[in-house]
């Protein structure tokens, strides 16, 4: 079983999602945030979480 992600970082996430347009590279995506979120951990649990959603979307298969 993985960890389980903090309510702040899957609610950050989902409003950053919404608002940018993110790499398929972690180092670019937590580049990006650095001048959003001053907390080097928060932001480096961010930047993993949008790496996993942007991977469990990839392999979905689309429905057309």
């Amino acid at each position: 079983m993985g960890r389980i992600k903090i309510a702040l970082v899957k609610r950050t996430t989902k409003e950053l999602m919404k608002n940018f347009q993110f790499a398929d590279d972690f180092e670019r995506d937590k580049k990006m945030l650095t001048g959003t979120i001053e907390s080097k951990r928060i932001r480096n649990m961010i930047a993993g979480y949008i790496k996993r959603i942007q991977r469990r979307n990839d392999r979905k298969p689309k429905i057309i």
